[in-house]
């Protein structure tokens, strides 16, 4: 009976680096390399291209976000309110 791997995409790191930081990793590389949301044509197509840089490859839409991933709690919260101040224009 085969078993399961605990480590995911951080067995790479080997003995290394420690239990907690391995899974502080392993959970950020998850979240980065999910399917996410485009924006503009809202289809399950937005990969990161570089460091804070986003890109769908349905529609060709690029836009900036978080380094890992599209979109961040607090620029929700900054688009919430840019939203509310101007008028929901």
């Amino acid at each position: 009976m085969a078993r399961k791997s605990k480590v995911g995409s951080t067995g790479r790191f080997g003995a290394r680096y420690g239990r907690k930081a391995k899974r502080t990793v392993r959970d950020i590389e998850d979240k980065m390399h999910k399917k996410h949301i485009c924006p503009r044509c809202d289809r399950p197509g937005v990969k990161r291209t570089h460091a804070g840089i986003w890109k769908c490859k349905k529609c060709g839409n690029v836009f900036t976000g978080g380094a890992y991933i599209p979109v961040t709690p607090m620029g929700k919260v900054a688009k919430r309110n840019i939203t509310r101040i101007t008028g929901g224009e």
